[in-house]
């Protein structure tokens, strides 16, 4: 395979695009970026987006998987236009139901001469590849294809049942490819490549492109690990055509790995790869498609956060890079940080009340389902909370002291470590500073006043040997919500009880 000179060719008037995952497992990010890519360019273009499901791997699919598949799509706001659950017009949408589409289409391929039938066992091919002074990995020889007639039946009577094999034309196979240029494949570099088992299931080699012609697909946008098919596949396309089958060739672009940790491919196995362990550590659906955009594209060189809608006015699928991208959560968490302080205030609120049930520190998993307690402490936290969480599921950690009635909270192990010597004198100073304060004075402003007086300036303590024990007091960790205004919402009685509950354990 040799890349030439960065040709890219246009894209057709009514673009047609496709998104076919396999239900083999837990979505991953790589996948939903594959879904994003193509969902934004129909989207961009005005085009359609298609949705199946390509299901003929019994031993590796699942049901539970493919319905993830669905969830994930839902939960991101990834919508189709043609496919599963929606329906139109060449349907089917799920391979395991059109077993009798390719059947038709590989009789078709064998009765033309495109494909034909192959006896060769594995062990026969290395073999033959041995003897002949080659690896023994080298691959398929060719050795069937002319088999004849009275061959053919021999092979029968040993009981033998032929694989169906496409074959592969003696010239170079070219294509201008919509990210990468101009792609050249030598001739003899792809061997004659099975579509058909010998029991009958047909392969991805032969559904794939099936569908795709019959679902009149004319932009086919996958991972650069599919690059190495795409020869077979525009054979079989010309074929197809031929057959009447398929009306054109649609044109291809390979988008780039997704790198982990180190200079690996982001694997499956890799938590970073799983979609929803990334909902259940908080992100949102706006922050993690925005990063997964910048994996490969981008809005402007000095921009990284942008909404969908702005992503469909500028995307075209020209402009994604061809270089590996690297999956950086350090980065993805920034960014969801910046899209959850994007959020209106009661949108916050109701997209963490789930998180918040699950963390056991409201009574309920909706807004309109808790106490008004609850729902009064949420909206007073909400300001406070918001701009300094980067994940949902940060956000029981900061508003789970607020709703407490304890008065003792055991501090976390890195907030006893911030404690100095000097922490049971400055909660004796502030407990006999606050104990004076009537409760309706128990405001953010006079409570900041009052313990600015007592502690820094008649005290001198530094600011953070002052509030630092305080804080610790009222929430247990070193880092909580504004202090004051935490102190204000939890109310006098429980802030003072807290205090001296500290103070008493030091």
């Amino acid at each position: 395979m040799t890349e030439v000179e960065n040709t890219k060719p246009e894209l057709p008037e009514n673009v047609r695009v496709r998104f076919c995952p396999s239900p083999t497992g837990i979505p991953h990010v790589g996948m939903v970026r594959t879904a994003l890519f193509n969902w934004a360019e129909a989207r961009h273009t005005k085009g359609t987006f298609v949705f199946r499901i390509e299901d003929t791997d019994a031993q590796r699919d699942s049901e539970e998987s493919y319905n993830q598949i669905i969830e994930a799509l839902n939960w991101l706001g990834i919508d189709w236009d043609e496919g599963i659950n929606v329906g139109g017009p060449d349907g089917p949408y799920r391979q395991s139901e059109r077993g009798d589409i390719y059947k038709d289409v590989a009789a078709k391929l064998l009765e033309a001469g495109y494909a034909y039938e192959s006896f060769s066992t594995p062990e026969e091919i290395e073999a033959r590849n041995v003897a002949a002074g080659r690896p023994k990995a080298f691959g398929y020889d060719g050795y069937d294809r002319n088999l004849t007639e009275e061959q053919k039946a021999a092979f029968r009577a040993e009981g033998r049942k032929p694989a169906l094999r496409i074959r592969m034309p003696d010239e170079d196979v070219a294509f201008d490819d919509l990210i990468r240029g101009r792609i050249e494949f030598k001739a003899g570099s792809v061997p004659d490549y099975v579509i058909v088992r010998p029991n009958g299931d047909p392969l991805y080699t032969l559904t794939n492109p099936v569908d795709d012609a019959m679902m009149r697909i004319n932009v086919v946008l996958r991972g650069e690990d599919l690059l190495s098919s795409t020869p077979r596949q525009i054979v079989l396309y010309r074929y197809l055509i031929e057959l009447g089958v398929a009306k054109e060739m649609p044109l291809f672009g390979h988008m780039p790995y997704v790198m982990g940790q180190g200079n690996k491919k982001l694997s499956k196995r890799d938590p970073e790869s799983n979609l929803f362990l990334h909902r259940d550590n908080g992100f949102i659906r706006e922050g993690l498609l925005n990063y997964l955009a910048l994996l490969g594209w981008s809005i402007a060189p000095d921009r990284d956060v942008f909404s969908m809608d702005e992503m469909i006015e500028k995307f075209d699928v020209r402009d994604v890079k061809a270089n590996p991208a690297r999956f950086d959560i350090d980065k993805a968490i920034s960014i969801n940080a910046e899209h959850i302080r994007m959020l209106e205030p009661q949108d916050f609120l109701n997209r963490s009340v789930p998180y918040l049930k699950r963390d056991g520190v409201v009574s309920a998993d909706s807004w309109d389902a808790l106490t008004d307690r609850e729902r009064e402490v949420l909206t007073a936290a909400a300001p406070l909370v918001q701009p300094r969480v980067r994940l949902l599921g940060e956000v029981a950690g900061m508003v789970g002291s607020l709703l407490s009635a304890e008065g003792y909270i055991e501090p976390d192990a890195d907030a006893k470590k911030q404690l100095k010597d000097s922490a049971p004198e400055v909660l004796d100073k502030a407990i006999a500073a606050l104990d004076g304060v009537d409760e309706a004075d128990w405001k953010t402003d006079n409570l900041h006043e009052t313990l600015n007086k007592t502690l820094v300036e008649e005290g001198g303590y530094k600011p953070r040997l002052a509030f630092g024990p305080v804080r610790v007091a009222m929430s247990g960790r070193r880092v909580s919500p504004p202090l004051f205004e935490s102190m204000e919402i939890v109310g006098k009685d429980v802030s003072m009880a807290r205090l001296r509950g500290l103070r008493e354990h030091l």
